[in-house]
């Protein structure tokens, strides 16, 4: 069953922030001309248009959590998606970064169930490539996937810096897939309202350093 209904093309080069609005919010800032919708089923929106870069770029959402996460990569991809990356927050482990802080993710560990069926084992790798053209915009960091926003002591143990719902799906999904995959993260300091002005400028910095690395 598709879970996606495209009414624009997709570009070969996407970003996937889990995010509704977000996306949104990134099409407006990141393209030339007015964005196209590409899909709106079961409230993921998408949009593709004509990146600053001048070439083409989706912004799809992935809804939260691995499994909606795993399920979009791998209906994009069967539409032509050859390079991702995903974009959003992260909650810090250990406060040993501040809050708004951008971690190019260098591995996540597989605490969330979508990545370990998909074969990923205990952790996942992005794309070298895709990794160390993030690396110029931010530190790289390991985090983990979880499926719930609980953390796990043993996780900042391990050297991780963070963890999320998604990266480590959505990296096992572009493996799955051969879809040449990373994860950007920003560190989450106290809750926010989701039309907060800070979370609008995080959102921003995200996508533009992510397409700066798929430029």
């Amino acid at each position: 069953m598709a879970h996606l209904h495209p009414t624009a093309e997709l570009a070969e080069r996407a970003l996937l922030p889990d995010d509704p609005g977000q996306a949104l919010a990134l099409a407006c800032a990141l393209f030339d001309d007015a964005p196209r919708m590409f899909n709106h089923q079961r409230g993921l929106w998408g949009y593709t248009g004509v990146a600053h870069d001048g070439a083409p770029l989706s912004v799809q959402s992935t809804g939260v959590g691995g499994p909606s996460a795993a399920v979009v990569v791998a209906e994009l991809a069967a539409l032509g998606l050859r390079r991702a990356v995903r974009v959003g927050r992260a909650w810090a482990l250990g406060g040993g970064a501040a809050a708004g802080s951008l971690v190019a993710v260098s591995a996540a560990l597989c605490a969330d169930g979508a990545s370990r069926a998909l074969g990923a084992g205990a952790r996942v790798e992005p794309d070298a490539a895709l990794a160390a053209a993030l690396g110029a915009a931010a530190p790289a960091g390991l985090v983990a996937s979880a499926d719930l926003p609980a953390a796990d002591p043993a996780w900042a143990r391990a050297g991780a810096v963070a963890f999320d719902l998604e990266s480590a799906a959505v990296l096992a999904a572009g493996r799955r897939a051969g879809v040449a995959a990373a994860a950007l993260v920003a560190l989450d300091g106290a809750p926010r309202a989701p039309d907060d002005p800070a979370l609008l400028e995080t959102a921003e910095r995200l996508g533009r350093a992510a397409l700066a690395a798929l430029s």
